[in-house]
């Protein structure tokens, strides 16, 4: 499937990093792949974290880069993890920020190396991924980077927009074309191909599933069930995200309950008759990948 970005009317609501290194191919880098040198922290209601655990495991990482998993609702009056604030103390000096998640720390100098998602995902892919998923086939990174801006734009900030109780009728309407045409261009796609860009899932389709698991689990809430239909009237695409959700790599770490805490915590916005229309029974699906689901380290 060739994917070509859509202009969208809002940009991307990621924050911006506070550390953003990367691992490098050798000792000249400072930062290299070495077994149990790194560990991940990562809260997987959070959709970065999600993103970086179901790579984590598609790429059978467990034992090579240990994950301590944190809590759904950040536990600081400033809306961090207090597990994180002494890697963040030691990382940059007086930092008066919030510790979030993602983290990719070095053992060895218990500090952070970076807080960058996707930066993040490619190097554990890169620099530790050898001879296991190729999730960032050679040739299709400008591919991966499309989806990567359509999932954020067209879908994440556009459904956003368009639940916002502080948008004008006008904006809502404007952000829900954006998110539709967005949908219709994947379920054209996903019509004919199995997946993304590729025979086999890559990078690309982490992304989309994780914003599609937000769709349905968050923003719905803040959208009236007109709109909701609409958006569930794409049966090639959740078909998709159903398939992909009962794969062991996406259901170990699709925790619903987690989710739902997560987005109460954070919440600001009106409750519409959207949260009365679920599109996908999430908690079925993934259960049909429960037997084989892998171990994960947790503390």
């Amino acid at each position: 499937m060739s994917v070509t970005p859509l202009a969208a009317a809002h940009p991307s609501a990621r924050p911006a990093p506070v550390f953003r290194g990367r691992i490098g191919r050798d000792a000249r880098s400072g930062h290299y792949a070495v077994p149990r040198r790194y560990r991940l922290h990562l809260a997987a209601a959070d959709p970065d974290c999600l993103r970086i655990a179901v790579t984590h495991s598609l790429l059978g990482l467990e034992k090579a880069c240990p994950v301590t998993f944190l809590p759904a609702v950040p536990d600081s009056p400033d809306g961090g993890h207090s597990a994180l604030r002494p890697l963040y103390d030691a990382s940059a000096h007086r930092y008066r920020g919030p510790a979030l998640a993602p983290v990719l720390s070095d053992d060895w100098s218990g500090r952070i190396v970076s807080s960058h998602g996707p930066d993040i995902a490619r190097d554990l892919a890169r620099r530790f991924g050898g001879g296991r998923a190729t999730l960032y086939p050679s040739g299709a990174e400008s591919q991966i980077e499309a989806v990567e801006r359509m999932c954020a734009q067209g879908i994440e900030a556009a459904a956003q927009r368009a639940g916002a109780a502080d948008a004008g009728e006008a904006e809502r309407a404007a952000a829900l074309d954006t998110l539709l045409d967005t949908l219709g261009v994947l379920e054209r796609g996903l019509g004919v191909h199995t997946h993304l860009i590729s025979d086999q899932i890559t990078a690309a389709d982490v992304e989309l599933w994780v914003a599609l698991v937000q769709l349905d689990t968050v923003h719905r809430y803040h959208l009236d069930a007109a709109a909701v239909h609409r958006i569930a009237d794409h049966p090639a695409l959740w078909a998709y995200a159903r398939r992909l959700a009962a794969h062991p790599a996406f259901s170990a770490h699709l925790d619903l309950d987690a989710i739902a805490r997560r987005h109460h915590a954070r919440c600001q916005g009106l409750e519409a008759a959207g949260a009365a229309v679920q599109i996908l029974d999430w908690e079925t699906h993934a259960a049909d990948g429960s037997a084989v689901r892998p171990q994960v380290n947790r503390p």
